[in-house]
């Protein structure tokens, strides 16, 4: 969906008093990721399908983050950002789509809008501090580190939540949906990936405790935002632990819960709804009624050794109603191995491997074998089976502000269709960033 950021600037604060801090900053980006897609096995097709024949996409992102500070223990960010591209299949028949810069509302014309717009505050709660450089949303100084972090505004609830070094960034990391986060995790977003909301975060000696509330699109998967925050929301809280496994091989665990709160359709509606019709099962005639949506996940991540780390995800979501934002999986996990090139004199290049596996719940999974059609879903008839992703990919780095990877992903069952696929992917991806 929208842009993440780098997992370094996650959950940064402002410390009460600052020694030789930048007062501001101005930094930009810019992703260019083109992909081809060859024909593959596709016996019949729906409304929403990955189609079978060859196929090209690109996608083009730019954005400037200006940082202020504007008092001792606050700052202020600004992100504008443009977009364009031209997503494979209209952007439908997968879970696991293949490039998380590709917004659905990216097209050939290029868009430019307001990513972030929001302010940092921090109570410090100790003396100890330690020294960060300066970064997109990020400006140089002393933090705290036992301290209480507020946000507020406009941003991604990725910017805050289920950080992870290894896998977090699709514009210099994988580029799957369900690999640079939980693929069930349903977070609150507009169709970009952005939302408005606050969160608080507390860090003390190794833990981090994180929570905080969104406002939903009006509409699944819709720009519009709905500003009612008290009553249609999307609730995070998240758990961190970081710990030393021995041999200096840090690590760090991530226990994540959320709850959305939205005028959402639920499956056995649509069923039953389609069954006394006769019609095939439809979400927009039951879309009339409040109804929760929770999840609960695990984010593991584990440094190997100095140039070796991995990952692991897990996430289960209660797929009782449909997918509000982000993408259409009940049950996600991932994992995979990053490589520094150190060992082949290539320090600065990484090479990534990881596979994720994607579930639908009963419900979820009946009305589509019924023939009913999702935001993303909808082959006309289904054969279910997990859809299984393996992504592999190499970042070369031919100067500091330049990255050029070459990215390689394989399908099982495009869209749990086990009659369908396996479907290739193969891309080339151009990242600047100053």
């Amino acid at each position: 969906m929208g842009a993440s950021v780098p997992a370094a600037i996650l959950s940064m604060a402002i410390p009460a008093k600052v020694d030789a801090a930048e007062d501001w900053n101005a930094k930009a980006q810019s992703t260019i990721v083109w992909q081809f897609k060859p024909a593959f096995n596709s016996p019949y097709e729906g409304a929403h399908t990955l189609s079978g024949a060859r196929e090209d996409s690109y996608s083009f992102t730019a954005t400037a983050a200006l940082g202020l500070r504007i008092g001792a223990s606050t700052e202020l960010y600004f992100d504008p950002e443009a977009a364009q591209g031209d997503p494979l299949s209209g952007l439908t028949g997968l879970a696991g789509f293949t490039n998380g810069e590709m917004a659905r509302t990216s097209g050939a014309n290029l868009s430019v809008y307001r990513a972030r717009l929001f302010v940092r505050h921090v109570i410090a709660l100790g003396d100890e501090s330690k020294e960060v450089d300066s970064a997109m949303n990020q400006l140089a100084g002393q933090y705290p580190l036992r301290r209480v972090t507020l946000t507020a505004g406009n941003l991604s609830v990725l910017d805050l939540f289920d950080a992870n070094q290894y896998n977090h960034d699709p514009r210099t990391q994988f580029l799957n949906w369900t690999v640079m986060t939980h693929g069930a995790y349903n977070f609150a977003a507009d169709a970009r990936g952005y939302t408005w909301g606050l969160a608080a975060e507390y860090q003390d000696d190794g833990w981090a405790l994180r929570v905080g509330r969104f406002i939903q699109p009006r509409e699944p998967n819709q720009l519009s935002l709905d500003r009612r925050i008290l009553r249609h929301y999307g609730d995070q809280v998240e758990l961190e632990r970081r710990f030393d496994a021995g041999e200096g091989r840090p690590g760090v665990l991530r226990m994540l819960v959320f709850r959305n709160r939205a005028v959402m359709a639920r499956y056995d509606d649509a069923l039953a709804l389609a069954e006394s019709t006769g019609s095939p099962p439809s979400l927009a005639p039951v879309r009339t009624t409040e109804h929760t949506k929770v999840g609960a996940g695990v984010n593991l991540e584990q440094t190997l050794s100095r140039d070796v780390g991995s990952f692991l995800r897990a996430m289960w979501a209660d797929g009782k109603t449909e997918t509000y934002a982000f993408t259409e999986a009940d049950r996600s996990i991932s994992a995979g191995t990053s490589i520094m090139g150190t060992s082949w004199k290539r320090p600065a290049d990484y090479l990534g491997v990881a596979f994720a596996i994607n579930v639908l719940s009963r419900p979820h999974r009946q009305f589509l074998e019924r023939g009913g059609t999702t935001f993303f879903l909808g082959d006309g008839r289904l054969n279910y089976a997990p859809e299984q992703i393996v992504e592999i990919y190499y970042s070369f780095a031919p100067l500091r502000q330049l990255a050029l990877s070459l990215d390689y992903q394989r399908i099982a069952h495009p869209g749990y269709n086990a009659d369908r696929g396996p479907a290739s992917f193969f891309a080339l991806r151009l990242h600047l960033e100053n």
